[in-house]
Order: structure tokens, then sequence, then C-alpha cells
């Protein structure tokens, strides 16, 4: 993953009032920490900031943050957004090395058709919308993809079986599910059916067979 280049102005006041003034004028207040630098209060450009975080990697894109003509590699961690415009109103830097593994939270996104279950009328439900892995920052894949084009209704697919890219893990527990294929109402009321009517059917052949019996013995 290549790095884009932010530049972060340091120096900035700090308090919500010297904040707002800083938005107004199109910034966003951030904090750079890790990996021996100080914590240091800095501000970036609010229209760079989208640019460099509105790519395919998202806001997993490895930053090359240029603080003061410093350059530091880094990952935009916590994101504060407004609440109604849901606009970036603050975000840390996390300053990280190339070798060491991080965590990172990456989309799981569905591939392929599952016409078995649509001919089924059934639902194939995306329960786990993202998965939290780790791997070194260049590493980080954009997105994981899950393959449903075989599945049938009641076929689950589990975080262990997700193609994760080589040097990728997750601590994520492995018998969680990720995506279940399940039958619509209609499927199960007709299933339902199914087998009420077949235990029926075998209810009256068990009670024909001992009628049949008894009749057979009174005979005798």
């Amino acid at each position: 993953m290549a790095e884009i280049t932010l530049v972060a102005e340091p120096g900035r006041a700090t308090g919500s009032a010297a904040s707002r003034r800083l938005r107004t004028a199109g910034r966003v207040p951030a904090v750079v920490y890790g990996h021996g630098v100080d914590p240091a209060s800095v501000s970036v450009d609010g229209r760079e900031l989208r640019i460099a975080l509105s790519g395919s990697s998202g806001v997993n894109q490895l930053l090359s943050l240029d603080v003061a003509g410093t350059r530091h590699l880094a990952l935009a961690r916590v994101l504060q957004r407004d609440p109604v415009r849901g606009t970036v109103t603050h975000v840390d830097f996390q300053v990280v090395s190339r070798d060491e593994v991080v965590s990172a939270e990456v989309p799981v996104a569905l591939v392929g058709e599952a016409r078995a279950v649509e001919q089924e009328r059934g639902v194939v439900e995306h329960v786990l919308a993202s998965l939290t892995i780790k791997a070194k920052p260049g590493s980080i894949p954009e997105v994981v993809e899950v393959d449903v084009t075989d599945l049938r209704i009641g076929d689950t697919i589990r975080v262990a079986q997700l193609p994760l890219p080589a040097g990728v893990t997750t601590d994520v527990d492995p018998d969680e599910a990720v995506v279940v294929a399940a039958g619509s109402s209609v499927t199960t009321e007709v299933a339902e059916e199914e087998a009420e009517a077949e235990a029926e059917a075998e209810a009256a052949a068990g009670q024909g067979e001992a009628e049949e019996t008894g009749g057979t013995a009174g005979e005798g």
C-alpha cells in the first residue's frame, strides 16, 4: 500500500473555542502520537483529509504525515464526526513502523450470487459487516471478500473460513458467523407443513398396520 502525504500544522491552540475556529476555517483538529513521538496537537486541512481517506483503503490508508518538515508514517485512528453532517471534527494519528503488526477494522464484502438460496426464496444474512484484523501497515487489506455462490439454505460461513491474505490474522472467535443462508417465512411454513403432512401419513400408516394386525389375530 502506497502512502499519501498529508501536511499537519503543529502548535494549534487547544480548547473548544479554538477548535471551533479551526473548523470554521476548514481545518480539522488532530493529535499525533506513538513510537516515541511526544503527543502533539496539530491540525490538517479538512478537504485534504477527506480526499486521503476516501480511497479504496478508507480509514486504513497509510499516511506520510508531514509535521513541520518531519515525516511520520501514520494511520488515522479515532475519528470523531459531527452527528448531523457526518464530517470529521477530530482525528488521532498513530505513528507506526512498517515492520510492526497493528490492528485494523476491515469491511467484509459478499461476492457472487447464492442462486440456490434465491430459488428456494431464502435470504442471505450478512451478519458480520467488518472484521478486526492484525497485519503490518502496508499489508492491511482493503476488504475481505466472501464468496456466497455455493451457499444453500441452512449453510453458515464462519470466521475460520474467511480467505485472509498472507500475513493477516484475526483474534475474532473462529466460530462466529459471518454469513447465514436462512429460509424465508414462506419457505419455513412450507417445510413445516410438509413435515406435519409426513408425520400424519406415517401415523396413519402405523395405525392401519396395527388395525390389520389386530384383525388378523382376532380371526385366528
